[in-house]
């Protein structure tokens, strides 16, 4: 279960990397008009979505098999759980901002094979993995993450 835990926080930092090299990837092939390559900018938008799948998957298992997760909110109740802020963020914000964060990301992977265009690709790209990324970064719960 440590185990677990201590994967899921240090695959987040990698995980956050990635998502911000896809994004500005994007960024970067939508303002210099760049051709969408198969080579590079198809296989950092794969990585980027794949790891955050396996992240979303850990975090899954783990709320529900910790007690910050799903166990708290059945041990103490959810009227307990939404009146502490941390406790709301651990077990409620976190992973449900987070799940919508991945569903835009996969939605970003979805729309972008649908183009043929290079630009639309990377639009699509930066929009939804931008969104994702920003919803993630929102959640962390970052007193955790540096004590």
């Amino acid at each position: 279960m440590e185990i677990l835990q201590t994967v899921h926080s240090y695959l987040a930092y990698a995980v956050l990397a990635v998502l911000f090299i896809a994004v500005g990837n994007a960024i970067i092939g939508l303002v210099s008009n760049k051709i969408f390559t198969m080579e590079k900018d198809l296989r950092i938008s794969l990585f980027a979505l794949i790891m955050s799948h396996i992240q979303l998957v850990i975090g899954l298992v783990l709320y529900f098999v910790s007690t910050s997760g799903f166990k708290a909110i059945q041990l103490v109740g959810m009227e307990t759980i939404t009146s502490n802020p941390a406790a709301r963020l651990l077990a409620l914000e976190h992973p449900l901002i987070n799940i919508i964060a991945v569903v835009l990301i996969t939605i970003g992977w979805s729309r972008h094979k649908k183009f043929l265009e290079g630009n639309k690709k990377f639009r699509s790209i930066a929009i939804f993995y931008g969104l994702g990324l920003l919803l993630i970064l929102s959640r962390i719960p970052w007193g955790q993450w540096f004590n």
